[in-house]
């Protein structure tokens, strides 16, 4: 389909096929001009006979209209039949020659004029023939002018004529510079209705290109429509497998978990191969390490199609930071990492998803803590923001993150050059899960980071969910009121 409408673009923009779909237009043009014209030169030519009369006997004048209106009515038939036979002008070449026939004889009644004026000797008739060819030059210069070979073949009889009137003896004669100054003039006309052709040409040109973009933007958004409703079939098609796999695959899980586990601790009794002990221990650590990669999975598509719902309730913010701290402080120990907590006092409660707030939480500490070398620092800050929101951050002393590599890690299972050479295995599901789980509170999630300087995350809630605090009443303050209502009640 693109290499068709490219084709179809460049046939447009080619001259060869620009001619051939112009010209059509053109005729078109040409012929609802010469219908539109029929009334004005009807009306001068019936003036122009008119005053005629004032010179010539009635019965001349009468053939001469007569000849002039059979010329006009030809041209009017003509241009009347190719606008009624609709946009299919096959044959352009004959229509071209037809109208150029027309024109030709319409020049040509004109051009008899100056055979009906030429034995008249008034000076002031003299005057008004030339007037009456430049008015006449000028309509069909301006009717003519979508066709340059009819413009030629209207205007040559009336420079023929003008110079078989004037009859000009010499070159210094008296009707000398009148004569040139009237071809003159219809030279100009010529030029003019050339400059019109291509003004119209390029008007043309470029509504073609417009109607071709047009058509290209209608394609590419039938194109885009149809790649949406693919993608959220595919979309539906993702959630109703996982929601049917996660049932399937959490149930053997519990198994494989429990009996792993029970193997391990030696429930009923020590192994009398000691390898069954680290098998058991491999087993049950496999398990554990798949069952966390289903729940982020579930996790993720839950976000990505907009069916996490979140169970919004008051959350004290530092007191989920203190609480997931808590709980990776054995771990920060075991690697060698100190962390520390910056949190600003007195912070009100946040409207927000507790569970989907510790969640990013501990995603983000975990991080820290794992990519942070032993004696590197994981720092904790939580406060207000300048328009009145909150934050928390989490900022770590590791090897830091390429700039380059900043969209994979945000992608999912991306994984940067960092984290495969340095880090213990994962997903590459956690940020992603966090920035989903940040946006849907409506708020903006940041990753800062430089190569051997650490990387820090900003987590920004808006302020329209910071729960303010009602101020507290003051007892003198209410019960001033009612002593002065009482006062006034016992007067």
């Amino acid at each position: 389909m693109a290499v068709s409408m490219r084709e179809a673009r460049e046939r447009l923009t080619s001259s060869d096929a620009k001619n051939i779909v112009f010209d059509v237009e053109l005729l078109r043009r040409y012929a609802a001009g010469r219908c539109e014209a029929v009334l004005p030169q009807f009306l001068l030519s019936v003036a122009v006979a008119a005053t005629t009369t004032l010179w010539m006997p009635l019965v001349l004048v009468g053939m001469w209209l007569a000849l002039v209106i059979g010329a006009l009515g030809t041209g009017w038939a003509l241009a009347l039949g190719f606008l009624r036979q609709g946009k299919g002008g096959e044959n352009t070449r004959l229509w071209q020659a037809r109208f150029i026939f027309a024109e030709t004889a319409n020049g040509f009644a004109w051009a008899t004029f100056a055979l009906l004026m030429c034995n008249v000797s008034d000076p002031w008739a003299t005057t008004f023939v030339m007037v009456v060819f430049m008015l006449a030059a000028a309509i069909h210069t301006v009717v003519t002018a979508f066709l340059p070979a009819a413009v030629y073949a209207a205007l040559a009889p009336n420079a023929l004529a003008i110079m078989l009137y004037m009859r000009p003896t010499s070159l210094f004669g008296p009707a000398a510079p009148l004569s040139l100054l009237a071809c003159g003039t219809l030279l100009y006309f010529a030029v003019l209705a050339r400059r019109i052709h291509a003004g119209q040409v390029d008007t043309l040109s470029i509504q073609a290109e417009k109607d071709a973009l047009i058509a290209e933007l209608e394609q590419a958004k039938s194109n885009s429509d149809e790649a949406r409703r693919r993608a959220e079939e595919a979309s539906l098609a993702k959630s109703r497998f996982l929601a049917t796999m996660s049932h399937e695959l959490r149930t053997p899980l519990n198994a494989i978990l429990g009996f792993s586990e029970v193997m391990k601790t030696e429930l009923f009794g020590p192994h009398q191969v000691e390898a069954y002990r680290d098998y058991s221990k491999d087993i049950h650590a496999s398990g554990q390490h798949l069952l966390m990669l289903i729940n982020e999975i579930l996790d993720l598509s839950r976000v990505e199609a907009g069916r996490y719902e979140l169970k919004e309730e008051a959350v004290f913010l530092a007191g989920v930071i203190e609480d997931c701290r808590h709980l990776l402080t054995l771990r920060a120990k075991q690697r060698g990492v100190t962390m520390s907590e910056i949190i600003e006092p007195n912070m009100p409660r946040l409207w927000a998803d507790e569970r989907a707030t510790r969640q990013i939480a501990l995603n983000l500490l975990t991080n820290a803590i794992k990519f942070t070398p032993r004696g590197g620092q994981v720092t904790v800050k939580a406060g207000w923001t300048m328009a009145g929101g909150q934050y928390f951050s989490v900022k770590d002393t590791g090897p830091g993150i390429p700039e380059e590599e900043i969209p994979v890690i945000m992608s999912s299972f991306g994984r940067g050059s960092m984290a495969q050479k340095n880090a213990d295995e994962g997903t590459g599901l956690g940020l992603p899960i966090v920035k989903g789980l940040v946006e849907l509170h409506g708020g903006t999630f940041t990753l800062r980071s430089k190569l051997r300087e650490g990387t820090e995350v900003i987590v920004v809630f808006p302020p329209e969910r910071v729960m303010s605090a009602l101020p507290r009443l003051d007892p003198a303050a209410s019960l001033a009121p009612r002593q002065r209502a009482t006062s006034r009640n016992a007067a």
